[in-house]
């Protein structure tokens, strides 16, 4: 698809009355989401000068998708998608609304936030593979890809501009302010749900396939392992921006924490723009793997090793261009690939590679920071992203189903699993 007919077909989506709703909401969720994330990093880094504590916290908002990823994703693709986040949604009011009020009483002492993060992480895993496997249900086939890149970004805007007024609010108003103001962003993305009329895909006779059975038919293609290798890989690499700009910040830089937000916001603000120029492309998706993942590399090597502000800014700014090329083209990917009753299945996987991969990474980026420094740790974790630009490019010069995959039509309802044969 050539860059008018993308252009075309985004614009036809942002416009589309069953889409843009979703899309303002989404949008408006994702920025209190960027809210709490930073306020909940402030608050933990404040309370204890901590990174690994930092990390700790980071770990208890994603840790729920190890625990929920099987149901999330059967619940995605058994049940009706927009109810499934809707009640989602509304948990994480409930959860947000309790930290604020605690947080504003003077109650909300480390391990109170940890575990409320962690229940408000349960309730986002159980959202994420309904939220990602509904989009093809807002739009006509052929818009999908545009639709996906729309989707991503809600994200990556909300990922430029959440972080820094995030940190205004901090700074002006409080950190239970934010933690408030997010638990009313939920209730835009419940509107904006309760506006659209999703389609429900045609459902195969029989019983669903059940979540093994999906595991099993992604293990058994190597080139689908490959993709969510570089979905993990692109996740752990990404952690450093959230549980070590605190540190950044106050100890290297030797600014107010609140700088948090303007350095995660940079981060954001690549994103956004590769959004805005590459992502809504289709043609080859897999050759941007390997150039996108060393952009993201490189980017974050020089925000390890800037000596100033500026040189920080500018270096996350690129990881975040190549984050975005990256996590666009495999995530569509992927989704071009399964059919839509394997859809919500196949994006849990995917959220357990993207996701679930974030505790564990947010546990040794903090324990390597407290260890051996801050800059360490962000080199250390700069490294899997780079390994994986590089398996790409050796890759997809050797196996011919890669290829297909970057080039593949949108599977039909006759196929049992995913689009291209092996």
């Amino acid at each position: 698809m050539g860059g008018g007919r993308a252009g075309s077909s985004a614009r036809q989506v942002i416009t589309d009355r069953n889409f843009w709703p979703y899309f303002a909401g989404n949008l408006l969720s994702n920025c209190g989401t960027w809210f709490q994330n930073i306020a909940q990093a402030i608050l933990i880094y404040r309370l204890t000068g901590s990174t690994f504590l930092v990390g700790v916290v980071n770990f208890a908002q994603f840790a729920g998708v190890f625990v929920l990823a099987p149901f999330a994703g059967s619940a995605a693709d058994r049940f009706d998608r927009r109810r499934l986040v809707v009640l989602t949604q509304v948990g994480a009011v409930t959860v947000t609304a309790a930290l604020a009020i605690l947080q504003g009483s003077g109650l909300a002492t480390a391990p109170v936030v940890i575990v409320l993060t962690g229940l408000l992480g349960l309730t986002f895993a159980l959202a994420i593979p309904a939220i990602q496997a509904m989009v093809p249900d807002l739009v006509d086939e052929e818009h999908l890809a545009a639709a996906l890149a729309l989707s991503s970004v809600t994200f990556n805007l909300a990922r430029a501009v959440g972080p820094v007024l995030g940190a205004v609010v901090v700074a002006r108003l409080g950190i239970a302010a934010a933690f408030g103001l997010n638990s009313l962003s939920y209730l835009a993305l419940v509107a904006g749900l309760l506006a659209v009329r999703p389609v429900q895909a045609r459902r195969p006779a029989g019983p669903p396939p059940r979540w093994r059975e999906s595991v099993r038919m992604v293990r058994a293609d190597v080139a689908l392992v490959a993709l969510l290798g570089v979905v993990a890989a692109i996740s752990v690499t990404q952690d450093p921006v959230v549980t070590l700009t605190p540190g950044f910040s106050s100890e290297l830089f030797h600014r107010a924490d609140t700088l948090t937000g303007v350095l995660v916001g940079a981060f954001g603000l690549g994103s956004a723009l590769a959004a805005a120029t590459v992502a809504s492309r289709q043609g080859d998706l897999v050759r941007r793997l390997a150039p996108g993942c060393a952009g993201m590399g490189v980017g974050l090597l020089g925000f390890a090793v800037a000596p100033t502000v500026p040189v920080a800014l500018a270096g996350l700014f690129v990881g975040g261009f190549g984050f975005m090329v990256t996590n666009t083209a495999v995530t569509t990917a992927l989704m071009i690939e399964a059919a839509p009753e394997q859809r919500g299945r196949v994006m849990a996987i995917w959220s357990l590679a993207f996701l679930g991969t974030r505790p564990p990474a947010s546990l040794v980026d903090g324990a390597v920071a407290s260890a051996a420094g801050l800059r360490t740790a962000a080199v250390a974790l700069s490294l899997p992203v780079l390994a994986a630009g590089a398996a790409m490019a050796v890759l997809r010069r050797r196996l011919p189903r890669l290829r297909q995959i970057g080039n593949a039509p949108a599977p039909t309802s006759e196929v049992p699993g995913f689009g291209a044969p092996e």
